[in-house]
């Protein structure tokens, strides 16, 4: 069992670029598995911020080999930015590969999103308008431009094909500012510096690893929640996000899978549309979004906050095998006299810690009001350094939720975090 899986429980942004630092000099291979360019994952090392949207968390390991697996979906442009600014700041990505299998997102693929978002209008789920959910539709539909078809003779007589079923499809949608000409233009451009990078058969190559007894971690991106099959569907991703994705997102067998580590934040909040039960409407959410610095990595936009969600997180728990627990922005919640935690859904007048088939506008919970600690915690690098009341929150949740916290995080820097 080489491959361990770390992903998030909740719906995203739970901390899982900072962690897969921390962790990287355990393993000689990091592979993200699934999602696109909407990821956000932010590092923050000597007091610089990187957010990271494709490559994987390891890269500032260099003995580490950083795999962008079959299961991403890849925007050349936002791909090159990563690389400039990744190589500003010393780094060479010799120890970053890409997957020939992973489909490359067009400038079409983006006006359809687009396109497709505006004209829903009400009903919008929140997309990141980034082209990942048309890029997958024609993964699934078998019309998918590939890293891999850039190495034919002529790859642009499979990009024009896939431009022109984009072009049809979009006349069923209302206008849209679009200047497709500029972004093919800068697609392209980009595409060249995509083509100078190491390009691998990574099943070969993963398995390879395997095969020598090396450790792998695969990263996921989004959160459990944004599951294409187990989230609050229809407001999801486009990918399988769960432990699942790692097999379909990486080609391995399943006996290959180890440790499952998931990452939850001490609260918890969502971006975009679709059903959230612990949202908090009131000053506490405020002051959560604002001590959180709540604000998307990749879109900027503020993030819903609201108590941690114990029946939400024991569904992805199981729906995930994890085997160990990573409790990350403790420090956030310094600052309150009381701290929620959600311990009940309330459907159809019942008390229930089973998740609905479909979610009511405002789901009805039940909160437990614990004894805040109103000390800064950003200092602590052991359980013992903690005080009283925080330690028993990390014990409560513990219980609640049946699995070891294995590591805790107490701000965003990299030194911030110790095991538990």
């Amino acid at each position: 069992m080489n491959v361990d899986v770390l992903l998030g429980l909740q719906w995203g942004d739970e901390g899982k670029g900072k962690v897969v630092d921390y962790l990287a000099d355990d393993y000689s291979v990091i592979a993200r598995f699934q999602g696109g360019p909407n990821a956000g994952h932010t590092l923050v090392i000597d007091g610089k911020k990187t957010v990271l949207h494709t490559i994987p968390s390891g890269i500032f390991r260099s003995t580490v080999s950083n795999v962008i697996g079959n299961g991403v979906v890849i925007d050349p442009i936002t791909l090159s930015k990563e690389i400039a600014n990744l190589k500003s700041q010393g780094l060479t990505l010799d120890n970053l590969y890409i997957s020939n299998k992973a489909h490359l997102i067009l400038p079409t693929h983006r006006l359809l999103d687009k396109a497709s978002e505006n004209a829903k209008g009400k009903e919008k789920i929140g997309s990141t308008l980034k082209g990942i959910g048309p890029t997958y539709m024609d993964k699934t539909g078998r019309n998918g431009f590939r890293v891999g078809d850039l190495l034919l003779a002529d790859p642009k007589k499979k990009y024009n094909s896939l431009k022109a079923k984009h072009l049809e499809l979009v006349k069923i949608y209302p206008e849209v500012e679009f200047d497709l000409e500029s972004e093919e233009e800068a697609w392209w451009e980009c595409v060249k510096i995509l083509n100078d990078l190491k390009i691998i058969d990574s099943v070969y190559f993963i398995n390879d690893q395997i095969a020598q007894g090396k450790k792998i971690l695969a990263e996921g991106a989004q959160g459990s929640m944004l599951d294409i099959d187990f989230g609050t569907y229809p407001f999801v991703t486009s990918s399988n996000t769960v432990t699942a994705g790692v097999c379909t997102g990486l080609g391995i067998a399943p006996q290959h899978i180890g440790d499952v580590i998931g990452i939850t934040k001490a609260y918890c909040t969502r971006v975009g549309g679709g059903p959230f039960p612990s949202e908090l409407f009131d000053a506490d959410g405020e002051l959560l979004r604002k001590e959180g610095h709540e604000f998307g990595a990749t879109t900027g936009r503020p993030r819903r906050c609201g108590w941690i969600d114990i029946p939400q997180l024991k569904y992805t728990i199981m729906v995930n095998g994890v085997s160990q627990l990573v409790l990350t922005k403790l420090d956030v919640l310094d600052i309150f006299e009381k701290v929620g935690i959600v311990t009940d859904y309330v459907i159809d007048g019942k008390d229930t810690d089973r998740l609905p088939y479909q979610y009511e506008d405002k789901t009805e919970v039940k909160v437990s009001l614990q004894d805040g600690w109103q000390t800064r915690v950003n200092t602590a690098r052991s359980v013992s350094d903690l005080p009283e009341k925080a330690k028993n929150y990390v014990a409560l949740l513990q219980e609640m939720l049946g699995v070891n916290i294995k590591m805790i995080s107490v701000g965003p820097d990299r030194e911030e975090i110790f095991e538990a």
